[in-house]
């Protein structure tokens, strides 16, 4: 069968064989988005080839078993793995969130209908002149929702249309977001953007230091309590959806990679964004209003020691995010994200700025200075 063929089936046997189908232009990599319209009935279409990608270890592999599987599985990443984003959407849904509803999937061929949460990107809503801090203290309150309880161990098994007679229904773990995939991570700054900014390759001696200190400032990260991280959270995949009340307001999409770690990881993915400038004063309403609702909700976080966790999975984060952006135009040929390193490398400036940071900083400032990083 063509894939053609497969989804024609798919839609068939789902009760959408007669739907209009209308691609969505994306760059998600082997997963695409179609809308559905059949009638007054609207939906989306998640075409996702299963195998297209390297998968994600399974439980209890060690860290030479994920290497030698590649580099999904050393980050955690789910890969082309469509049942794990069911189960995440299910979990979501089930702690009171608005993730799209799964209505049907395929797990074999990778195909799945789900929920049209609409095209109100927090991006485009607050620049077509939305209440940005409206919208930003909104996503907080469902980082404080996630947070009421510490990571689950397992996901639970999705409920879906379309599943195979006598296929087993499972709960797949919520991989911990580790020294080993943190460490990775923050590899592809060495291994990515000395050749695009110094012209070479980092040496031996400039990579082991590097992932030492980064190895040392993630230790109390790693100390701290385990939540679920939707590890993809920022203004375009965030939805808005002023008809819901609550933490429901924001629509949620793009969760497949999600895993156990900081609580400071989606708050800083959020208001350190890659893509656009946040108010400053809207960040810093944003982390006071997560602070007193984690307060009000019986699940207080000490705000020293919670900065300094901020401080240090934000660097991470954005130490990848350069690394990321380096490989995007040197091996995917996509030189458009370069335009995006300066606001990037100002934000991991921010970062290192925090006393706990200081040997990492002293590193950078040697190693890449700031005049080179522009």
């Amino acid at each position: 069968m063509t894939r053609e063929e497969q989804m024609c089936d798919f839609l068939a046997a789902s009760g959408w064989g007669d739907a209009v189908v209308t691609p969505i232009p994306g760059d998600a990599s082997t997963r695409s988005y179609a809308r559905l319209r059949d009638g007054a009935r609207q939906a989306l279409l998640m075409n996702q080839p299963q195998g297209a990608e390297t998968p994600v270890a399974p439980p209890g592999a060690s860290a030479d078993e994920r290497r030698a599987l590649g580099y999904n599985a050393v980050a955690r990443l789910a890969g082309a793995d469509i049942g794990r984003f069911a189960a995440v959407a299910q979990h979501l849904r089930d702690v009171g969130l608005s993730a799209p509803h799964i209505a049907a999937c395929d797990p074999v061929t990778g195909f799945m209908v789900l929920e049209d949460l609409g095209d109100g990107l927090f991006a485009d809503v607050v620049a077509g002149g939305g209440d940005e801090r409206a919208l930003y203290l909104n996503a907080m309150e469902v980082l404080a929702k996630l947070h009421a309880q510490a990571a689950p161990a397992f996901l639970p098994p999705p409920a879906f249309a379309g599943a195979r007679a006598g296929e087993e229904k499972t709960n797949p773990p919520l991989f911990a977001y580790d020294e080993t995939a943190l460490l990775a991570e923050a590899d592809l700054l060495t291994e990515w953007y000395f050749p695009h900014a110094l012209g070479r390759a980092a040496t031996a001696d400039e990579v082991a230091e590097h992932r030492a200190l980064w190895r040392a400032v993630l230790a109390p990260v790693l100390a701290a309590p385990r939540v679920f991280v939707h590890r993809d959270y920022h203004a375009q995949n965030l939805l808005w959806l002023p008809q819901r009340s609550g933490a429901g307001r924001t629509g949620l999409i793009d969760f497949q990679d999600a895993v156990a770690g900081s609580r400071a990881y989606d708050l800083v993915s959020l208001l350190e964004d890659a893509r656009r400038d946040v108010d400053p004063a809207v960040a810093q309403a944003a982390v006071a209003h997560y602070l007193d609702r984690m307060t009000r909700q019986g699940t207080p976080v000490d705000e020293a020691s919670f900065r300094a966790e901020m401080a240090a999975i934000a660097a991470q984060r954005n130490a990848k995010i350069v690394g990321i952006f380096a490989r995007l135009s040197r091996r995917d040929g996509k030189p458009r994200y370069l335009g995006l390193l300066p606001r990037v490398w100002g934000h991991l400036a921010g970062d290192l700025a925090h006393p706990s940071l200081a040997p990492l900083r002293a590193w950078y400032d040697r190693t890449i200075p700031p005049e080179i990083r522009q």
